[in-house]
């Protein structure tokens, strides 16, 4: 088969946006100095446009994937830029077609004001979390209420952040465990966020997810602890558990979670059903756009991608968490979720985030006959 190259122009910008033309003058020197900056993304402080997308319906999820996995130029100037997030967040919750909410989730935007506390940690601070509750809502209420107590009194928060995360994941579990006034034989799963400065630390017990959207794409901050999951097969197994049809112990549809004291033993010893967190950890830059914190409801019928290009191109249009984080429900419900939904969205700027430059430099090719005849007789077996 031939070749033929066709060099196009060599970018191609995506349709649909608002610019600014207020620019403000600039004196010599400060043009000059805009001469030494390679050509690419401006940092986003100093971008003169803004940008955003027409209205339309997002009706298929091919239609969603059509514009992500896109690279960015950057320049030089971005890479020695500071980053420091602007932290806002919006949720929904809807019980969907169950009987009974079980699902909580709790957003703190403010940190520091939210603690009024001494302690010296970096700002700007937040915590996120989202508490999918089953057999009963008395596990993912006490864990809402208590998880970031647990973590800011422990003896290693703040110098050892994630330490101190996993040890009040524990701590929780047990703590709720002698709670006598409460239903122990409840459980729920965990995630939370803690930001801290550009340090975003993401804490997993169960099938709840964390994704990041950075410039389009989705890149998952936590991994689903399902029985079926090879490397929770094997610690279940191997501390005598079993797995039926996908549920632990033929009961539980998840293999970590918090409560469920009627699977567990005594507190300390090791059991199929963990409480212990996984932990994962990434320095924020500007690239990374939002954060989407979900219940298993939302992400049993919509990929990680899905969600980041729906949510993109929500906040394009809008620039309101909240309102993007209404849509992900409502698009779930569409696709008929059998579970309830809870949906966290949170931004990293005060800004929608910005249009994208798909750089263009495609290959037209041909095909021989012969290669076509060899292509039709492959498809036809």
């Amino acid at each position: 088969m031939a070749a033929r190259m066709d060099f196009s122009p060599p970018f191609a910008i995506i349709e649909g946006g608002y610019t600014n033309d207020n620019v403000p003058d600039m004196d010599n020197e400060k043009l000059d100095n805009e001469k030494k900056v390679t050509l690419g993304k401006p940092p986003r402080h100093l971008s003169i446009m803004q940008h955003c997308v027409s209205s339309g319906r997002l009706i298929a999820e091919a239609n969603l994937e059509l514009d992500v996995g896109i690279v960015v130029h950057k320049s030089s100037s971005d890479e020695k830029t500071e980053f420091l997030p602007v932290l806002r967040s919006g949720s929904c919750a809807e019980i969907g077609p169950k009987q009974y909410m079980e699902d909580e989730h709790i957003c703190i935007d403010d940190l520091i004001g939210h603690l009024e506390t001494t302690t010296k940690v970096p700002s700007p601070g937040a915590f996120y979390g989202v508490f999918d509750g089953h057999g009963g809502t008395d596990a993912a209420i006490f864990i809402r209420e208590n998880i970031l107590k647990f973590i800011v009194e422990d003896s290693h928060f703040p110098i050892c952040v994630e330490k101190a995360i996993k040890s009040a994941f524990l701590k929780a579990d047990y703590a709720f465990a002698d709670a006598s006034s409460l239903d122990i034989s409840s459980g729920t799963t965990a995630l939370t966020a803690l930001i801290f400065g550009r340090t975003l630390i993401i804490a997993n017990a169960g099938d709840c997810r964390a994704v990041l959207g950075r410039r389009g794409r989705a890149i998952e901050m936590s991994k689903d602890h399902k029985p079926n999951c090879t490397s929770e097969r094997l610690r279940i197994e191997k501390l005598g558990g079993v797995i039926y049809d996908g549920y632990l112990n033929g009961q539980l549809s998840v293999a970590r979670a918090l409560g469920d004291w009627h699977m567990k033993g005594p507190k300390g010893s090791a059991c199929p059903l963990s409480a212990e967190p996984e932990l994962q950890e990434t320095d924020l830059s500007d690239e990374d756009e939002f954060l989407i914190m979900g219940c298993d409801g939302l992400w049993d019928v919509m990929s990680s991608q899905c969600a980041v290009t729906m949510a993109r191109k929500e906040l394009m249009l809008h620039n309101d968490p909240e309102r993007c984080s209404r849509e992900l429900v409502r698009e779930a419900l569409k696709r008929n979720t059998c579970d309830n939904l809870t949906v966290i969205v949170v931004c990293f700027s005060a800004e929608p985030p910005p249009r994208i430059e798909i750089p263009q430099s495609r290959v037209r090719r041909s095909i021989s006959s012969e290669g076509l005849n060899l292509l039709k007789g492959v498809l036809d077996c």
